[in-house]
C-alpha cells in the first residue's frame, strides 16, 4: 500500500524573529516566516494554492497579505494534533488538490489564552479518575482527549505541568528514573541552543543550576518547563514531482503517524504511556524504516519528561530504559548516538509547539543547520509533537 505522504515534499522553510513579549502583531510575525518559506521553496505567493494553520492567524489575513486566494487545506488528517495541519497539507499535494501549500504555526506569549477560575478550598473534589464510578466488571467509557479536564480542574489540577507530573512521577516509581536523568535533557537542550542564534536561554547551564530551579510541579521544576515565546514557523509542502526543481534538498515524508486521543489525560489501561505510545504505532506501520535508521531526533520537549516519553513509545528505548539512555548526555549530544533537540528544544529555544522542531530537522536533513549541524550528515530523522493525550510525529528522509 502506499500511503499519502510519500508522495509529498517539504520544500520550504521560514521563521520568524523569536523572543519573550516582542510586541509584534501576530500577524507581522506570520508574513516574516511564511514569506521566507516561500523564497526558500523558490516560489513566489501566486505558486501557492493552500493553506493550513492550528488557527493562529486567520487563513484569510495571510491570503489578503499574499494578495492569493488559497485554499484552505487544513482537513485531511486530524488526528496528527499539533502537526495536523501539516498532514493535511501532504494529502492534499499528494491528491493533486493542490501543488503548494504554506502551513504555519504562530504564538504570541501573552493571547490566546484562557484562565481557569479556581474551585474554592472547601469545594468537595469529585474523584479523581471518573473510572471509580463505575462498577469494577463494567466496560470502561469511552473517553476523549479532553474528557477528564473537569475532573483534573476539580481535583485543583490546572495546568498541563500539574497533570504530566503525575505521568512521570509513575514512570519514576515503575522504573527508577531520576530527576538527575531528566536534568539531562534540559542540559542537552541548553548546550544546543548557545549554538542558536534565535534561541531565547543561550548561557549556559549546570545541573545545579537544574536542580536548584524553584519548584512548579513535583517533580518538575522551572527549568523542566518549555519557554513562552513569541514568533512563527512556516514551511512549504509540495508534491514529490517538485524535487527535481526544488533549490534545495528536498525533505520527502516517509511516513506520519496521529492519535485521536482514546484514553483521555489518565484513563489508558497502560497508563503512564500516552497518546504518543499510538502516534509512533501508526507511523512506524506506514514504512519498512525502524528505529534502528533513525540519524537524529527532534522531540517535543514541553516537560523534560516528555522527551522519555517519546524515546520510548517510539521504541528507541525499552520501556523504562530512557532515562538511563539520556544521563550523562553523551548519546543525545549532536555527535552522540542520537543527537536530539538539536536546536535547543522548547526548554531552551523557546515552545513553539513542535514547529521549530519540524523546521529543525529539515535543517539538519538538508545539512544547513551552521554550527549546530550535526558531524554525519543526517538521512533519517523524526520529529515528535504533544503529550498527553494529543500526539503526532512524522518520519522525515532526504
Amino acid at each position: 500500500m502506499r500511503y499519502f505522504e510519500k508522495g509529498a515534499i517539504l520544500s520550504g522553510l521560514g521563521i520568524s524573529r523569536i523572543g519573550r513579549r516582542t510586541g509584534i502583531p501576530g500577524l507581522a510575525l506570520t508574513m516574516q516566516a511564511v514569506r521566507a518559506a516561500i523564497d526558500d521553496a523558490g516560489l513566489v505567493p501566486a505558486d501557492i494554492d493552500g493553506i493550513a494553520t492550528l488557527g493562529d492567524t486567520p487563513a484569510a489575513e495571510v491570503n489578503r497579505a499574499l494578495q492569493i486566494d488559497a485554499a484552505d487545506c487544513g482537513a485531511g488528517f486530524a488526528s496528527g494534533g499539533l502537526l495536523s495541519p501539516v498532514m493535511s497539507a501532504c494529502r492534499a499535494v499528494a491528491e493533486r488538490r493542490a501543488r503548494h501549500v504554506v502551513v504555519y504555526r504562530t504564538i504570541q506569549m501573552l493571547g490566546g489564552t484562557v484562565p481557569i477560575s479556581p474551585q474554592p478550598e472547601d469545594a468537595p473534589a469529585p474523584p479523581l479518575a471518573r473510572m471509580m464510578e463505575v462498577p469494577p466488571d463494567a466496560p470502561r467509557p469511552p473517553v476523549g482527549p479532553m474528557d477528564d479536564i473537569t475532573d483534573l480542574v476539580a481535583a485543583h489540577a490546572y495546568s498541563a505541568a500539574n497533570w504530566l507530573a503525575l505521568n512521570c512521577r509513575r514512570h519514576m516509581e515503575l522504573y527508577g528514573t531520576t530527576k538527575e536523568q531528566l536534568g539531562w535533557l534540559a542540559l542537552n537542550g541548553r548546550r544546543n541552543a548557545a549554538l542558536n542564534p534565535l534561541a531565547v536561554y543561550r548561557e549556559p547551564m549546570t545541573m545545579a543550576d537544574y536542580l536548584g530551579a524553584r519548584l512548579v510541579s513535583t517533580p518538575f521544576g522551572l527549568l523542566d518547563c518549555d519557554v513562552p515565546v513569541d514568533g512563527s514557523i512556516a514551511v512549504v509542502v509540495s508534491g514529490a514531482q517538485y524535487a527535481r526543481d526544488c533549490p534545495h534538498r528536498a525533505v520527502a515524508v516517509e511516513a506520519i503517524g496521529g492519535s485521536d486521543g482514546a484514553g483521555g489525560w489518565f484513563h489508558r489501561d497502560d497508563y503512564p504511556k500516552m497518546a504518543s505510545s499510538d502516534a509512533a504505532a501508526q507511523m512506524w506501520s506506514r514504512t519498512e524504516l525502524k528505529p534502528a535508521d533513525l540519524d537524529l531526533a527532534q522531540l517535543y520537549d514541553g516537560f523534560t519528561f516528555l522527551a522519555i516519553a517519546w524515546l520510548e513509545a517510539l521504541g528507541i528505548c525499552d520501556d523504562g530504559a530512557a532515562g538511563p539512555f539520556v544521563e550523562g548526555g553523551g548519546r543525545i549530544a549532536r555527535d552522540g548516538e542520537l543527537p536530539l533537540n538539536t536546536y535547543g528544544g522548547q526548554l531552551s529555544a523557546g515552545r513553539m509547539h513542535g514547529y521549530w522542531a519540524l523546521h529543525e530537522g529539515c535543517l539538519q536533513l538538508r545539512g544547513e543547520a551552521g554550527e549546530r549541524q550535526v558531524s554525519d550528515r543526517p538521512e533519517v530523522g523524526v520529529i515528535s509533537v504533544g503529550g498527553g493525550p494529543v500526539a503526532g510525529c512524522m518520519l522525515l528522509t532526504c
